[in-house]
C-alpha cells in the first residue's frame, strides 16, 4: 500500500465550495482509501490505497466529488516521495535571511508546454521571487501571498495548466503526516 497526498483546489474559499472535512474524508472513505487524514480546511488529504497511478486517482477523486458534492474540484495527488523532492529543492530554503513564513509552493497539475519567464517574472513586486521547477513554482512573498499578483489566477491563466498553491508550513506539515501515514505499514 502506498501514501499519497491530494491537494484539493479551490474548496472553503469565500463561502464557495463548501466541504467539511468530516464530510471529506468519509467520500474518501466510500472510495476504499485508508488511513485518511485531513489537514486545515482548505483541502489536504493524506491516504492509503494499492492503486500506483496518480491521474488515475485525481480522476477518481474529483469523479466523487462531483457525484457527493454537486461541484468540480482540481485534484493535484502526489507520492510521498515527490513531495519529498520537492520540499528538499525549494531554493529558498538554503537562505538563511528568507523568513520562511513568506515561502509558498504552487503545485502545478501539468508540466506547462511554455513558460514565459520574462512575462510572468515582470509582475514581481519589489522583494519577491519566483524559481520555476518541472511541475511547481517556489515563491518568496516577502509583502504577504495576499499580496502578490503571482497567485494561482495568474499563474494558471500565463501557464494553461491548473495550480494550487500552500504556504510552506502546510507543505512540510502534509509531509510529516505522509511520513507518519507511511509508518502505519
Amino acid at each position: 500500500m502506498k501514501t499519497y497526498i491530494s491537494i484539493l483546489r479551490g474548496i472553503n474559499v469565500s463561502g464557495k465550495n463548501l466541504i467539511k472535512m468530516a464530510a471529506l474524508k468519509t467520500m474518501y472513505e466510500s472510495l476504499k482509501f485508508e488511513n485518511i487524514q485531513t489537514y486545515v480546511q482548505s483541502g489536504n488529504v493524506i491516504f492509503s490505497t494499492n492503486a500506483t497511478d496518480v491521474k488515475t486517482l485525481e480522476n477518481k477523486i474529483t469523479n466523487q466529488i462531483k457525484k457527493d458534492f454537486g461541484f468540480e474540484v482540481p485534484i493535484i495527488v502526489l507520492t510521498t516521495d515527490r513531495l519529498a523532492a520537492i520540499i528538499k529543492h525549494n531554493p529558498f530554503t538554503k537562505d538563511n535571511l528568507k523568513d520562511a513564513s513568506f515561502l509558498h509552493v504552487t503545485f502545478l497539475a501539468n508540466i506547462p508546454t511554455e513558460i514565459n519567464k520574462i512575462g510572468i517574472e515582470a509582475k514581481k513586486l519589489a522583494g519577491e521571487e519566483i524559481e520555476f521547477a518541472e511541475d511547481v513554482i517556489y515563491l518568496y512573498c516577502s509583502n504577504g501571498y495576499g499580496k502578490t499578483k503571482l497567485n494561482n489566477n495568474f499563474l494558471e491563466n500565463k501557464l494553461k495548466v491548473t495550480a494550487t498553491t500552500r504556504n510552506w508550513r502546510t507543505v512540510n506539515e502534509l509531509m510529516k503526516l505522509a511520513v507518519s501515514n507511511t509508518a502505519l505499514f
